[in-house]
This record gives structure tokens, C-alpha cells and sequence, in this order.
């Protein structure tokens, strides 16, 4: 079973948002980019040694430090990051799980400040949702 370790409010679609050009990627293409980061992810975790682990939110905490490592300026970002919004260390992997998948969606093998940042933006906006609940 997929674990889904990523959960944000959308809101209606309004008559304007009908009336905009239509997204420059369609559903096929964003599936085969998903296809592709899941078979980016399952290759990694089997050269790791963990056939068993399919995708970046089954991997464990001790793997996802090194499979999961940012650039300087993502390492900042997430460094600020974490101090600010008082990340707990489940938080901080969650965030750097994400951002790891982020970055195999754009097909990306290092971790870039923008990916840690819309991980980061994420979790912010779930918190804010939490908080209104």
C-alpha cells in the first residue's frame, strides 16, 4: 500500500479559472513524470540494498540523511527552517522526504534550495490549516 505523507486544502474552481489558458502539462505528462520518479526511487532503494522500500516515504530515517542530502543553499534554508518552525525530528524528515521526491520529479538527483522550500511551504500551509480546524 502507497502511504501518502502529503495532504493540502485546494480550493473550488471558480468561473475565471475556467476561462485561463489550460496548463502547459497535461495528466499524461505529469503521469509519466510520476512514473518515472517512482521508478528513479525504486532503483535507488534497491542499489541501497533495500528492495522492500519502494518509494522515499518508506525509507528509513538513517538512509534518507545521505539519499536525501541539499545543496548549501537548501542545507541553509532548511537549517533556518527547521529553528523557526520548531521541526521535530519527524518533521524534518518528513520535509526532507518530500523535497527528495520534489527533486526526482523534476528528474534532479541533488536537492535544491527550491525544492526544500516548496517542501517547507507544504508543511506551512498544513500547519495553518491545522491551526483553523
Amino acid at each position: 500500500m502507497d502511504r501518502i505523507d502529503l495532504r493540502i486544502e485546494v480550493p473550488a474552481v471558480t468561473a475565471a479559472d475556467l476561462i485561463l489558458p489550460p496548463p502547459a502539462e497535461g495528466s499524461a505528462e505529469v503521469a509519466a513524470r510520476v512514473a518515472a520518479a517512482r521508478d528513479v526511487q525504486l532503483a535507488r532503494y534497491a542499489a541501497a540494498g533495500m528492495p522492500n522500500v519502494r518509494t522515499n516515504a518508506e525509507a528509513p530515517a538513517s538512509l534518507l540523511e545521505t539519499i536525501a542530502q541539499p545543496d548549501a543553499q537548501g542545507q541553509k534554508l532548511l537549517r533556518d527552517a527547521a529553528e523557526t518552525m520548531r521541526l521535530t525530528a519527524r518533521g524534518y524528515h518528513r520535509v526532507l522526504r518530500v523535497a527528495r521526491t520534489l527533486a526526482d520529479l523534476d528528474g534532479t538527483e541533488k536537492i535544491g534550495r527550491l525544492h526544500l522550500a516548496e517542501a517547507l511551504s507544504y508543511r506551512a500551509l498544513a500547519d495553518d490549516i491545522r491551526r483553523a480546524a
